[in-house]
């Protein structure tokens, strides 16, 4: 039974697009590894970008610089 946890920052993606992802991923695993679909769990973590931090800083600073 396959396990995929993604994790992206909370910045407004809609249901509807969690949803292409986690079936796409789910058709992914079936293709590439020949995994149940019926027992594939995806799971996405949404985290507010003040927790998410890259190059030492959050990523709320940076898009306020723009980068």
């Amino acid at each position: 039974m396959p396990y995929v946890n993604i994790k992206i920052t909370r910045d407004g993606t809609t249901p509807e697009k969690k949803a292409e992802v986690i079936k796409g991923v789910t058709e992914l695993l079936q293709k590439v590894l020949g995994k149940n679909p019926q027992t594939t769990v995806v799971v996405i973590d949404e985290v507010e970008t003040d927790n998410w931090g890259i190059g030492g800083e959050t990523v709320t600073a940076r898009r306020k610089r723009g980068t």
